[in-house]
């Protein structure tokens, strides 16, 4: 259960008298307490409870406005029955497997008070009772130490106000000695399986009494920093700068730092890059990725072409059935893409990278291919499907998750499994991140061809790596970049506003009879602007929909024209509270039926159906968009329509969502949306550059208006700075004929 650090926790000790309700997918619980005289309603993550325990709650009492005060807990700790009574109502409820209530009665008659200690640590005698094979005594207690086996963890971290879910994570990998090995190692807890705060495990180390310099302590303190910088794109760092930093953070001696950091690269603990006279330190998993993808690119280059067919003829006839000319990059592209294993397709807006890429694939299918097609999200495998005419996939969906283990995310596709194609064509190559193009590329056979397709003056990936930046820098692979701007993609202000931008000019202002415009606003009078764009002018002007064809992007989360404060706005303007619109409160955010969602990281554990009759499946991916249909306040779940799907989200995964009347550039990278609003005030500064403002322009497919200060805007256009992303990708390209794989 996802804990909230608060300080007025209650406690409700007592008897668990009755399970009301018990939902087996997500947990959520309600059963009744006996406390004292009283008879309490309790709810939360409570489903490993059974009737007849003895159970501590921490927690606090609430009014539900339709079932009255209940007890909401938060964590729990259970307590072996101890009378005669109450262990024979503890059997009788059918917590362990094969004893019902006859068996539960001829037990304690024989064990007495006894009973659970016979079950824990002699189940063998458990064989003289009427009904009771070996197998069964065996299976009674194996299930009886795992539950309080899991119990004893999640009380033992209970007392730190830490997660439940980590506790069940850790249990799952450590066993029966989880409880002594955090104990001893406090650290555990912030890596894999249950990845808790650093700072929250250090606080614990210290209430222990380990030294600030202890060997543990340094190690979980190296691993933080490398992780903490996943979240800014790194792969990897200077070993001299992660070194310093880990140092500070830690306030211990650099010299320790640097001697505990080689010890870990001797135990394989992490990995490092040594290049050009400079060791780069990265996790494993990252090293193995980077390396991996040169290594497989490399080799594709090296390989020799496939040929097979005259490319020539393939363009001309692509050309007389769609009845155009093609620009002599575009027969360039085309004919890379034919005689090489390996190419990258990119350029800006109105270059031409849609109709190259049918030519490609009209090339491919002509001499007989087999072609695949992928992008990173859901709405950018569905544009590509609908410019191209073909079908398109996700590349989760393409791979297709491994639900068989849980503790990583693992693909069926791979080396053993490899993928049916001769072909592979990636769109939107800029947001594919290391570890996900590492396991596309482990997903293809050695002579598959790969296209990569993508804009390289957009914003990288959200998640680590700069894949597509690293490969065009090698200039290994095959590389055609369409610069010219077809003549109707000029009368676009969208379009040539995006190319002045990434040039380095000021874009052009614009009418309001034009597809781009800029309005100068500020302070509230600008965040009135922006609401009153979405839910009244564009509406009444264009005919646009608020809720399916604008969308605000916002450059940062923070400040007056973030997205906390816009989606407050718009939400309270567009799906305000009414009767009968049912709604969660998640600490301070509100979601309720008709509101504009977002899912704000990969989740391969969410149900989805699909209600016009195909395949139903499970996954929610970082950056899915789509609108909530019902929700159930009760257990605290709700259900969203995204592209095809119906998606059922528990109490366990509510707090993924976000509402998505205005989100962050970042987050739309791959998208397209009719009319775009982008509000430029008060933009924090280390987000004043220029390929964010490009990102968040060319999202527009009809419409886009900027609206704030035009000086801002000019400083964006103005700063070349990119975000800078350590990785060695580019180099382990340059030079990995025989890297590892």
């Amino acid at each position: 259960m996802a804990l909230e650090q608060e300080q007025e926790w209650e406690t409700l000790s007592g008897t668990v008298e009755n399970i009301v309700y018990c939902n087996e997918a997500n947990g959520y619980t309600v059963l009744e307490l006996s406390s004292g005289e009283e008879l309490h309603t309790a709810v939360g993550e409570l489903s490993s409870v059974n009737v007849g325990e003895e159970v501590t709650l921490h927690g606090r009492f609430v009014t539900h406005p339709s079932f009255g005060e209940q007890f909401r807990a938060e964590a729990f700790e259970v307590r072996l029955p101890e009378s005669v009574t109450a262990i024979r109502r503890y059997l009788a409820s059918g917590a362990l497997p094969y004893i019902g209530k006859a068996l539960a009665g001829r037990i304690v008659d024989a064990f007495g008070a006894d009973t659970l200690e016979v079950i824990a640590t002699d189940p063998m005698a458990l064989t003289k009772i009427r009904g009771i094979s070996a197998e069964k005594a065996r299976a009674a207690s194996n299930e009886f130490k795992r539950l309080f086996g899991v119990r004893e963890a999640i009380s033992y971290l209970a007392r730190y106000h830490l997660p439940a879910g980590a506790a069940v994570a850790l249990f799952r990998q450590y066993g029966p000695d989880t409880v002594d090995i955090v104990s001893h190692n406090p650290y555990v807890m912030c890596g894999p399986p249950a990845h808790q705060d650093f700072l929250a495990a250090d606080a614990i180390a210290q209430e222990m009494g380990l030294l600030y310099d202890a060997h543990e302590r340094v190690c979980a303190g190296l691993m933080y920093v490398l992780r903490h910088n996943l979240q800014n794109g790194h792969t990897c760092l200077p070993r001299d700068k992660m070194c310093a930093a880990a140092s500070d953070f830690l306030r211990v001696e650099p010299e320790t730092v640097f001697s505990t950091l080689d010890a870990m690269l001797s135990s394989g603990a992490l990995g490092e890059a040594e290049l050009d006279g400079e060791s780069w330190i990265y996790l494993p998993e990252y090293l193995q990725a980077e390396r991996y993808a040169a290594s497989h690119l490399w080799r594709l280059v090296h390989w020799p072409g496939s040929g097979g067919g005259d490319v020539e003829k393939f363009i001309a006839r692509a050309e007389a059935s769609q009845g155009i000319t093609y620009a002599p990059l575009q027969r360039k592209a085309i004919a890379a893409a034919f005689q090489s294993n390996a190419l990258v397709l990119t350029g800006g807006p109105g270059t031409g990278k849609t109709t190259t890429v049918n030519g490609i694939l009209s090339a491919f299918e002509q001499n007989g291919d087999r072609v695949l097609l992928a992008a990173p999200t859901g709405r950018a495998a569905k544009r590509m499907a609908e410019l191209t005419g073909r079908k398109a996939k996700t590349i989760h969906r393409l791979l297709e998750v491994d639900f068989s283990r849980n503790d990583a995310v693992r693909f069926q596709h791979n080396e053993k499994n490899p993928l049916k194609c001769d072909v592979i064509v990636i769109d939107e190559m800029s947001m594919v991140d290391a570890l996900l193009f590492e396991s596309l590329l482990r997903a293809l056979r050695p002579q598959c061809k790969i296209i990569m397709v993508g804009d390289e003056d957009q914003l990288p990936s959200v998640g680590a790596g700069h894949v597509l930046g690293g490969v065009i820098a090698s200039g290994v692979v095959p590389t055609v970049r369409l610069r010219d701007i077809f003549r109707q993609a000029a009368e676009s202000m969208i379009v040539s506003n995006a190319h002045r931008i990434v040039t380095g000019e000021r874009p052009v202002k614009g009418t309001r009879d034009s597809d781009f415009f800029m309005l100068e606003a500020d302070g509230e009078a600008c965040l009135e602007l922006v609401c009153d764009l979405v839910c009244r002018r564009l509406p009444q002007r264009y005919g646009f929909d608020p809720f399916e064809d604008i969308q605000v992007l916002c450059p940062s989360k923070l400040g007056l024209l973030g997205t906390a404060s816009l989606n407050a706005a718009l939400q309270q303007r567009l799906n305000p509270p009414a009767p009968g619109r049912a709604q969660l409160v998640i600490r301070d955010k509100f979601l309720r039926v008709g509101d504009k969602v977002m899912q704000v990281r990969n989740n391969y554990d969410i149900p989805y159906t699909r209600p016009d009759g195909g395949e139903d499946g499970a996954g929610a991916f970082n950056g899915d968009m789509g609108v909530i249909v019902s929700v159930d306040p009760h257990a605290g779940s709700v259900t969203v329509r995204s592209e095809d799907r119906l998606l059922v989200y528990t109490s366990e995964h509510v707090r993924e969502l976000e509402p998505a009347y205005a989100v962050t550039i970042h987050k739309s990278q791959g998208s397209e949306f009719p009319a775009v609003i982008l509000p430029v005030m008060d933009v924090p500064p280390k987000l004043l550059y220029r390929n964010l403002l490009y990102t968040g322009v060319t999202r527009a497919k009809t419409l886009c208006v900027l609206a704030g200060h035009s000086a801002e805007v000019v400083q964006m256009v103005g700063s070349v700075r990119r975000n800078r992303r350590f990785s060695c990708f580019a180099k382990l390209l340059q030079g990995t004929g025989d890297s590892d794989a």
